[in-house]
């Protein structure tokens, strides 16, 4: 019984800690003052910019992610087309190297529309291959000339023997907490005839049996112990069907991420070690799409269509660009991802994820380059890890090899709903020399696979939200430049003078300025007064 208890103790503090208070769908667009929520003012922008008569230009935004739903209702309207070629004729019309390239384009995908689903980390990379120069050897056996790589192979079997453990502990006791809740609430789901049910509705059901009465009182036995995190039965059902999905995503991870015989090249078909190497893949960028659909739509979701959502940016066009498995992207497909957005026109380019190694940075540097030569402006996640990016890397960086800064580059932290100790999300990385500014990404409602919606909450969601107002910019004011548009979101941001907890603490507290470049949460509207009082007679 003891055991059973303290089980259930660890379930109560898994569920303390999911759910909380639940903030409007809109909540990243509204304002401080008038609504009471710490978003980025949009309507007020827009209201600006109408009483100022000003005329938006279509800006095409590139998203390098996991793949985008091109099928989405409120996708369509803003989807970016190439014009130049002609779908499913298998020629390369516009003559840029990569065919029937309606839509965008998949680095990760192979013949016949197969993809790279999942990917191996650069960690497993590393190890896999010092493991098979060093296993078997000790410092006793080794050369004088390979202590350097045996040190190497140490350090990089510690860190893949410790992330695949604590991977494996993470399926374990989500497999537990599943386990409890499939035997508590299917059976309940079934008697009152209905897969969502209200307090109410479970109160008032006529149950006979011991067995599912005492069901029922532990089901509200957790409602009540959660009701000052305003806990309910549908929140906690959603809580159960998410496990399972979770469990599946795990285990995908597991299999993949720290495989070592997984090889993505016999997928892609291309080589590896050939750096150059730019026309590959295919052309369905439609493959585990969900991360990317939703930060599509945080960006760009059609505005003021009576359906869904509204995007943040009303003439943007996304382009769809596939680099993101559930993995470590290549560094290879990160390169060649910027040098097709910006080839094909995109003014900006979103870039929701990140990883501890870039075994390959020197192609990711050039290609950031060539993104600044051309006057187009990269957007980057800060990274979920709760760390100091000041000093622990989150790949790709704006900090080039030869040690300068790529002054086309805003790295986004993500800060969260409430004006308190908690406005930065507990997850997000920080720091006063690598994160610029923060933008909201918690709870944000942005659109999902087959034309529904749901909250999503990290970096890459503060990101898009980033990339969204740097889009209204570059729409109403057309000749700012990268480095313009850093300059007035930096400036423009709203300051929070008060003290907040470091991410991945609750007992340590800094001042929410410390923990960015600028100290500021993004906002759109005193972005675009900025932008009209200084750049506006260069339009």
């Amino acid at each position: 019984m003891k055991k059973i208890a303290t089980f259930f103790l660890l379930i109560f503090l898994s569920i303390f800690k999911t759910f909380g208070q639940e903030p409007p769908k809109d909540w990243h667009l509204l304002d401080k003052e008038n609504d009471g929520y710490p978003g980025i003012s949009l309507q007020k922008a827009y209201n600006f910019l109408e009483e100022k008569k000003l005329k938006p230009t279509k800006v095409i935004v590139a998203v390098l992610d996991s793949g985008v739903d091109i099928f989405h209702e409120d996708l369509i309207p803003v989807l970016w087309t190439n014009e130049k070629e002609i779908e499913n004729n298998t020629i390369d019309d516009d003559g840029n190297g990569y065919v029937d390239d309606v839509n965008g384009w998949n680095f990760i995908g192979g013949k016949d529309s197969i993809s790279v689903e999942s990917e191996l980390l650069e960690l497993t990379k590393f190890y896999k291959k010092y493991k098979q120069q060093f296993e078997g050897k000790n410092k006793y056996t080794i050369t004088v000339e390979e202590v350097e790589d045996f040190d190497k192979f140490i350090f990089f079997k510690e860190k893949y023997e410790e992330g695949k453990k604590e991977l494996e502990e993470r399926i374990k006791s989500n497999e537990e907490e599943f386990a409890f809740f499939d035997e508590l609430i299917p059976p309940l789901q079934e008697k009152i005839g209905k897969t969502y049910f209200t307090e109410k509705e479970l109160k008032k059901e006529r149950i006979k049996t011991e067995v599912l009465n005492k069901k029922r009182a532990t089901f509200f036995r957790i409602l009540e112990r959660n009701k000052e995190k305003e806990l309910t039965s549908l929140k906690l059902i959603k809580h159960y069907e998410e496990l399972s999905s979770r469990m599946e995503t795990l285990k995908t991870r597991l299999q993949y991420n720290y495989s070592l015989t997984f090889n993505s090249a016999e997928i892609v078909n291309d080589n590896p070690e050939n750096l150059d190497e730019k026309f590959y893949g295919n052309n369905d960028v439609t493959k585990r799409a969900e991360h990317g659909t939703h930060v599509s739509g945080i960006i760009g979701a059609a505005r003021n269509n009576k359906i869904g959502i509204n995007g943040i940016a009303n003439n943007v066009r996304i382009m769809p660009i596939r680099n993101t498995p559930m993995g470590d992207e290549r560094d290879k497909d990160v390169a060649n991802g910027i040098i097709y957005a910006v080839d094909n026109g995109a003014k900006i380019v979103n870039m929701s994820f990140g990883k501890s190694f870039s075994p390959n940075k020197e192609i990711v540097d050039k290609a950031i380059l060539y993104a600044k030569e051309n006057g187009v402006l990269l957007v980057h996640a800060a990274g979920n890890d709760a760390k100091n990016t000041s000093y622990f890397y989150n790949f790709p960086t704006a900090l080039l090899e030869d040690k300068t800064v790529a002054s086309n580059w805003i790295e986004i932290g993500a800060s969260s709903f409430t004006k308190d100790e908690n406005l930065v999300a507990e997850f997000s990385n920080y720091g006063n020399y690598s994160v610029d500014i923060f933008a909201p990404g918690v709870e944000i409602y942005a659109t999902i696979l087959e034309n529904k919606y749901d909250t999503r909450s990290g970096t890459s969601m503060a990101a898009p939200v980033a990339t969204g107002v740097a889009t209204l910019l570059k729409s109403y004011f057309p000749h700012l430049t990268p480095e313009q548009i850093i300059e007035i979101i930096m400036a423009s941001g709203t300051k929070y003078d008060i003290e907040v907890n470091l991410p991945g603490y609750k007992d340590k507290k800094v001042n929410f300025s410390s923990l960015s470049k600028s100290g500021k949460i993004i906002n759109a509207y005193e972005a675009v007064k900025l932008a009209f009082e200084k750049y506006n007679n260069k339009n």
